[in-house]
């Protein structure tokens, strides 16, 4: 008997609605302050830009419904509209429309949202959704004891393939990068202290020794390159995908106990689901099912079409994703008319390569943001999340994103790559922007914006045992100068 997965898909449908809702509730309290009529990068100015630059041709390009309302209001409609739509979800309304308005609505935004939204798990997350509006079951109220409808297994195969690409691209490039970190087994030697948002458990396993790490940096290629092959196990050994289901499983919760990735560990293990058939889901599951049936010839026919041009792409993007990793490759390493394909799509940012932490950070510098009021004392910002005060335990966050804590960590490293971004920054605390203050920890200046504001650079690495028992300090920094001398506005 051939397994279904109408459960699975029910258990899929509804985890997305939570993952959609953490993502806009997160995107809610801080899009004003990152890109809002006064924030850091406004999305008016952006689109203004663009619309200068290409025309009527920005519409293709920047596909978002903040075209129509770029303003602090039309940024309030369009997260607190996905918040509505993922509730709808998790209560299984409506799920073939809610569906691809959840997707046009994040797309929205990540187009909008610029630096802050170009992270992979905004890229996976509209993937993953565009793939789940295509295996959405139609009707209102679309309950297990009505739903008679056997979920495409053409989606199911592409859902299958998504999580195979995110964990196979996460091993295979950090081989194919050439970077030695990862060639000799040392990258966890650095990764808890580089890493953007340790918490403090991250302190902790960055003291175990270089034996332990360089066997556990072996087991990172095994889970991501091996494991995910069991998505192409035959179906009658069932008991292996929920083997590598549940250890794929076990490998995300270990990294989100050690890092704040926002909803991408949560969003990797929904990926998990689609490979735990309806036997395996009724203990869990304790909901009715009725006999399933083949989908609608009209439907899968669409779907099919669909899905044949999604795969095509998907194949690209993983071939292109590892041959521009190997060192040297860049443009034209590729043949100019799947460029072409993919160029046309990637607007829509839904299908992608992935490859996370491919080169391996072995230092951490930070940028510490420091007011004063006449020149001479100077009293730095505290973030909540990013390191600043060395006293202060590094804590957990996700599925939270702070967006500007982590781009912070970005500048960091590329300062002047991160210009906009640093300079947008220091206008709107001179400005004393209320959106912006917002997204810090504290505001040294609560009576009036400072006169003077400067960036320092600072390498920051975690502290040995014995100077946390002496101080009680997290870290230690070392000074490497000034970003800026200091900066006023014109008119102090």
């Amino acid at each position: 008997m051939r397994p279904t997965y109408v459960l699975s898909r029910w258990l899929f449908l509804r985890l997305l609605g939570v993952v959609y809702l953490v993502a806009f509730a997160s995107l809610l309290v801080q899009l004003r302050g990152l890109v809002g009529e006064h924030g850091l990068m406004p999305v008016n100015e952006f689109l203004a830009r663009a619309q200068d630059t290409y025309g009527d041709g920005a519409w293709r390009l920047l596909p978002t419904l903040l075209w129509l309302d770029s303003t602090d209001r039309g940024l309030l409609i369009v997260s607190a509209g996905g918040m509505a739509l993922a509730a709808l979800l998790i209560l299984d309304i409506v799920p073939l429309i809610v569906l691809p308005a959840l997707w046009l609505l994040y797309l929205s935004l990540a187009v909008g949202g610029q630096d802050f939204l170009s992270f992979q798990w905004d890229g996976l997350l509209l993937e993953t959704g565009l793939l789940a509006a295509l295996w959405a079951p139609a009707g209102w109220f679309p309950s297990l004891r009505l739903e008679v409808r056997q979920p495409s297994p053409v989606v199911q195969w592409l859902l299958w393939l998504l999580l195979f690409k995110l964990m196979f691209l996460s091993g295979a490039t950090k081989l194919l990068s050439g970077d030695p970190t990862w060639r000799n087994l040392t990258a966890l030697d650095v990764y808890f202290e580089t890493q953007p948002l340790p918490p403090w458990t991250a302190w902790f396993v960055h003291q175990l020794s270089t034996p332990v790490h360089a066997v556990a940096t072996a087991l990172v290629f095994v889970v991501e390159m091996g494991l995910p092959l069991v998505v192409f196990v035959p179906a009658r050994f069932r008991w292996v995908r929920l083997a590598g289901a549940a250890l794929i499983i076990g490998f995300q919760l270990t990294i989100a106990a050690t890092g704040n990735y926002g909803f991408f560990n949560l969003l990797t293990i929904l990926l998990c689901v689609p490979l735990l058939d309806d036997r395996l889901l009724r203990p869990v599951v304790r909901l009715r099912l009725t006999a399933p049936q083949p989908e609608a010839p009209f439907r899968r026919t669409v779907v099919g079409v669909a899905a044949a041009v999604i795969l095509c792409l998907s194949a690209l993007s993983f071939v292109r994703e590892l041959v521009y990793t190997l060192p040297g490759a860049g443009p034209g390493a590729m043949p100019l008319w799947s460029e072409q394909l993919l160029g046309a799509f990637a607007p829509f940012r839904s299908v992608n390569g992935y490859g996370l932490f491919r080169v391996m950070t072995t230092e951490r510098p930070e940028i510490i943001v420091e007011g004063s009021a006449d020149g001479t004392v100077w009293k730095p910002y505290e973030f909540r999340w990013k390191p600043g005060d060395p006293e202060r335990r590094p804590r957990f966050v996700a599925p939270y994103q702070p967006r500007l804590d982590w781009q912070m960590w970005f500048a960091a490293l590329d300062p002047i790559g991160n210009r906009a971004l640093l300079e947008g920054l220091v206008q709107r605390l001179l400005d004393g922007s209320p959106d912006v203050l917002g997204l810090l920890g504290s505001n040294p200046f609560p009576d009036r914006p400072p006169k003077f504001l400067r960036l320092m650079y600072f390498r920051y690495f975690f502290s040995s045992p014995e100077t946390r028992a002496a101080t009680g300090a997290w870290w230690s920094r070392e000074p490497r100068g000034s970003l800026t001398k200091p900066v006023s506005l014109p008119q102090r």
